[in-house]
């Protein structure tokens, strides 16, 4: 005998119901929302419990109205919510690859995302030598980040441009005082997949990233070793190669059908 649902679980059922409206299926898709009566009629339900459950849901922020159309569309909870979930899966995916690539390497690896124009990162992978520099939770301008190549892989050069003169440091003995040589490093990512590039901000001269892409194909983050030991160019390129293949195991791990076959 089938239980019948309880009287809680039959009204969050009905307010999925709502936010999968809102969420827009196909021709049911509106930039502008949608307002009570349409739902109601989508859903079958009456005009007053939809209101109802409009109102609750956007107290909790989970769906917002416009107080000149009067359309409800979805609340910065829901994308806040899958924000989180992106991430969550993102560092649970990420992080076997990276323990992986810190055995093969003994450097320590970071894996790093884009906020506005800050490079956070999420998780730190040290290895076996003594000393740490441990990142976890600190923002540092995209700039000046290792890994900050690899995250402005994908962005119009003119948006590069504008970002590099706005924030670019003068007077400095590194690759952050020269345009031409940050540019060079983030053609070099991509035609190649990866960078070698100068840390600004550690003990390490130098460090290799490359971008890990979603299943949309968009960069999500960026994987960056820091290279403590002397080492030749032909031995950070082939680095970078072994960075590059890690990162494509990342990409198709989040589903991103292209990343096997990537050269």
């Amino acid at each position: 005998m089938t239980e019948k649902p309880s009287v809680s679980s039959a009204g969050l059922r009905r307010d999925l119901e709502i936010l999968e409206i809102l969420a827009g299926h196909g021709n049911d898709q509106d930039a502008e929302g949608f307002g009570v009566t349409w739902i109601a009629q989508r859903l079958g339900r009456e005009k007053s419990q939809v209101s109802r459950a409009l109102r609750a849901l956007e107290n909790e922020g989970m769906v917002e109205r416009d107080p000149l159309t009067r359309r409800y569309h979805l609340g910065w909870r829901v994308f806040a919510l899958a924000a989180r979930t992106q991430q969550s899966r993102l560092v649970q995916v990420a992080g076997r690859f990276l323990r992986g690539l810190v055995t093969t390497l003994d450097e320590d690896a970071y894996l790093c995302v884009l906020r506005g124009d800050q490079a956070l990162t999420l998780v730190t992978i040290p290895s076996s030598r003594a000393y740490h520099r441990i990142w976890e939770g600190v923002s540092i301008p995209v700039i000046m980040s290792a890994a900050g190549r690899s995250l402005l892989a994908d962005w119009e050069q003119d948006q590069v441009m504008e970002l590099l003169r706005a924030r670019l440091p003068s007077g400095l003995d590194s690759a952050i005082s020269s345009e031409e040589r940050w540019l060079s490093d983030l053609n070099h990512v991509r035609s190649h997949g990866y960078v070698v590039t100068e840390v600004e901000l550690e003990d390490s001269p130098v460090a290799v990233s490359a971008p890990i892409r979603d299943h949309r194909g968009l960069i999500a983050a960026a994987v960056s070793v820091n290279c403590t030991r002397v080492a030749e160019p032909a031995r950070l390129h082939e680095m970078g190669r072994l960075v590059a293949g890690v990162v494509r195991e990342i990409s198709y791990a989040l589903g991103h059908q292209g990343a096997k076959l990537l050269v």
